[in-house]
């Protein structure tokens, strides 16, 4: 008999800690698309929290954007990792890992802070590259170097789209 799969709380978890069965785990369960959402707009809302001490964001706008950030974050990397760098995953895959591992963004909240929001949120963009690097490694079955690679060339095509869109400020989804 199977394992049940675990909550949206230990997932994140175990993505933010990258919990290589975790990765494995979202990336195989094709009902966790709608908990990877959750994911990026808590930490979508928890950035907007974050931003406050600066004059805030619409947290309509952050969520509807860390949304189709998400979205198109993944179907760059599927598209770099999987065709160009001979990776194996789906969109979907890809979609859900990367999902998860958003899960670090949820300390942007901190952000709000005085002095150790700079800090936060260094720390934390960190993290969430490294996460991401465990995802497209995991979903994808290539290695660390190739992960990188493709993290590095996807944020540099999702860099091109906003800026030929006109679209300011994004950063790693």
């Amino acid at each position: 008999m199977a394992a049940s799969p675990r909550s949206i709380v230990d997932r994140m978890i175990g993505a933010a800690r990258f919990d290589i069965a975790t990765y494995e785990e979202v990336e195989a369960d094709t009902t966790a698309t709608g908990q990877a959402a959750a994911v990026v707009a808590i930490v979508a809302v928890a950035s907007a929290i974050g931003a406050l001490r600066e004059g805030g964001t619409n947290v309509v706008v952050a969520l509807i954007g860390a949304l189709v950030g998400w979205a198109v974050w993944a179907g760059l990397t599927y598209l770099i990792g999987d065709k160009l760098l001979g990776g194996t995953a789906t969109w979907g895959e890809l979609l859900r890992t990367l999902g998860f591992a958003q899960a670090p963004g949820i300390f942007l909240a901190l952000g709000i802070l005085p002095l150790l929001g700079s800090v936060v949120r260094v720390v934390v963009a960190f993290w969430l590259l490294a996460a991401g690097i465990v995802a497209i490694r995991q979903a994808l079955d290539v290695s660390t170097g190739k992960a990188v690679v493709t993290a590095v060339l996807g944020w540099l095509a999702l860099l091109l789209v906003n800026v030929v869109l006109g679209i300011g400020g994004m950063a790693i989804p």
